[in-house]
């Protein structure tokens, strides 16, 4: 087996047992990675480059929003709303190729990652406590505990 086919084995094998928090945070991290390096090919003048990671983007935004669902969990919608709208930008910065416009997905990109990440912690130890000791778990607030509850509530973790 070369290395490149490792790899390979190894990232399907980590896709196909991770949970869907932990999902749903790998393609944040990759959307992320996307845009990393659309900025950097821009800024080097790798049009075409640019063109390609932001296609990926476009494609995982697309994945997050159809995977959604909006009807068992209230703010699912204001995810959707978000979603939709960082797919716009993303297209703007694709046909642009200005590198303050992928700047502004990325910036947007990172808060949702952190969100996202946080929310899937607070979801596995939510999980861990209640598989242990059903203990009452620490008050959480803001879009973190929101986005750990639409995780639960989505059948995310």
């Amino acid at each position: 087996m070369t290395a490149t086919q490792s790899r390979d084995q190894y990232l399907q094998n980590a896709v196909l047992s991770a949970s869907p928090a932990r999902l749903l945070v790998m393609l944040m991290d990759r959307l992320y990675l996307d845009m990393q390096r659309a900025e950097h090919a821009i800024a080097g003048g790798n049009a075409m480059a640019a063109g390609e990671h932001l296609l990926h983007a476009q494609d995982i935004v697309t994945e997050l929003t159809a995977t959604l669902k909006v009807e068992v969990w209230e703010g699912a919608r204001h995810v959707q709303a978000l979603y939709l709208f960082l797919y716009s930008e993303l297209v703007n910065a694709n046909v642009s190729k200005d590198l303050s416009d992928v700047y502004e997905c990325k910036e947007l990109v990172s808060e949702l990652r952190q969100t996202w990440t946080q929310a899937a912690q607070v979801t596995a130890e939510d999980q861990g406590l209640q598989a242990s000791q059903r203990a009452a778990t620490r008050p959480q607030s803001g879009p973190v505990r929101a986005a750990s509850k639409g995780l639960g509530e989505l059948g995310v973790g």
